[in-house]
C-alpha cells in the first residue's frame, strides 16, 4: 500500500478510533472509582494532563491565547466541559451507576442541543423531533429497568441520575458556549487552559471527600489511560480530524458511543444486557442519529 492510500485509510479510520476512545472514558470510571473518590481522581488527572501538555506546547512552539477575554472563555468551557461533565459522570459511577447507562444519558447531548436551538428560533425538522421522542423513550426504557433493581455498580437512583443529568447539561452548555464565544486557537493550549480552570474548581471539592486514594494496579491503569489515552490521545486525534476536515464524521458517529460502551462494560464488568436494555439503547441511538444527521 503506497503512502497516499495509507493516509486515506487512516483518515477513514480516525473517526471510529475516536469514538472507541471516547467510549472507554466511562469504562475507566468503573475501574477507578472503587479505589478513589471522584474529585481527587479528577484533580490528579487534570494536574498530570497539564504537566504532559506543557512540554508538548513548548517543543512545538505553540502560541498561547493573547487576550484576557480568550482566556476567560476558555476557562468557562473548561469548568463546564471538564469539571462539570467529568465530575458528574465520575460521581454518578461512584454512586453506583453502570458505564452503559451513564454513557446513554450523556449521549443525549445532541438531543438536548436540538431542543435548545429550537427555543432560540432555530428550525428543528419533523425528523429531528421524531429523533428527540425516540431518544427520550429509549432512555426512559433503560432507566426504568435499572431504577433500584440493578446489581452493584449497575443501578439507577435519584442521586446518580442527578449527577449524570448534571454532566449532560454541563457538556451541552459548554459545547454551545464554546461555539458561541471561544475563538479559534491551537487545541493544545486550549486544553491546557481548560484543564487548569477545571483543576482550580475541583481542588476545593477534594477537601469534602474523606476517602483516600488507594493506589493499586487498577487505579494506576485507570489514571494512566485517562491522562495518556483520553486527554492527550483523544484530544490529539480530535485535533487531527478537525485539521483534515473529518470532524463531521465524528459528530455523525457519536450516537454509537452508548452501545459501544455497553458492549465493553458487558465484557469487562458483566453489566447485564437485557432485551429491554438493547431495545432502549437502540431507540436512543437511532433517535440521536435522526437528530444529528444533516438534512439532504
Amino acid at each position: 500500500m503506497n503512502a497516499p492510500a495509507q493516509d486515506n485509510a487512516w483518515l477513514r479510520a480516525m473517526p471510529w478510533v475516536f469514538v472507541l476512545i471516547w467510549s472507554t472514558g466511562f469504562i475507566v470510571a468503573r475501574y477507578g472509582m472503587p479505589h478513589a473518590p471522584p474529585m481527587k481522581f479528577l484533580a490528579v488527572r487534570y494536574g498530570l494532563s497539564i504537566l504532559c501538555f506543557l512540554p508538548w506546547i513548548f517543543l512545538a512552539g505553540v502560541k498561547w491565547p493573547t487576550s484576557r477575554a480568550h482566556w476567560f472563555h476558555l476557562a468557562v468551557t473548561g469548568v463546564l466541559m471538564h469539571a462539570g461533565y467529568l465530575g458528574g459522570v465520575w460521581a454518578a459511577v461512584k454512586a453506583g451507576m453502570g458505564s452503559g447507562l451513564s454513557s446513554l444519558i450523556v449521549g443525549l447531548q445532541p438531543v438536548l442541543t436540538a431542543i435548545w436551538l429550537s427555543g432560540t428560533g432555530s428550525k428543528v425538522s419533523k425528523r429531528q423531533w421524531l429523533g428527540l421522542v425516540l431518544g427520550f423513550a429509549g432512555l426512559v426504557l433503560v432507566v426504568s429497568r435499572k431504577f433500584g433493581a440493578g446489581g452493584p455498580g449497575d443501578q439507577a437512583n435519584w442521586l446518580n441520575l442527578s449527577f449524570a443529568v448534571m454532566a449532560l447539561f454541563a457538556i451541552t452548555i459548554g459545547t454551545l458556549y464554546q461555539k458561541r464565544f471561544v475563538a479559534a486557537c491551537d487545541v493544545r493550549t486550549a486544553n491546557a487552559v481548560q484543564l487548569l480552570a477545571a483543576l482550580l474548581v475541583t481542588l476545593p471539592l477534594t477537601l469534602l471527600e474523606a476517602e483516600a486514594m488507594n493506589w493499586n494496579g487498577e487505579l494506576m491503569g485507570a489514571m494512566a489511560w485517562s491522562v495518556l489515552g483520553l486527554t492527550l490521545g483523544g484530544s490529539s486525534l480530535l485535533y487531527m480530524l478537525i485539521q483534515r476536515g473529518a470532524a463531521a464524521s465524528v459528530t455523525s458517529l457519536m450516537y454509537l458511543v452508548p452501545p459501544c460502551t455497553a458492549l465493553i462494560a458487558w465484557v469487562l464488568f458483566a453489566e447485564p444486557i437485557t432485551a429491554a436494555t438493547l431495545l432502549g439503547t437502540a431507540l436512543t441511538a437511532f433517535g440521536v442519529a435522526l437528530v444529528v444527521r444533516p438534512a439532504r
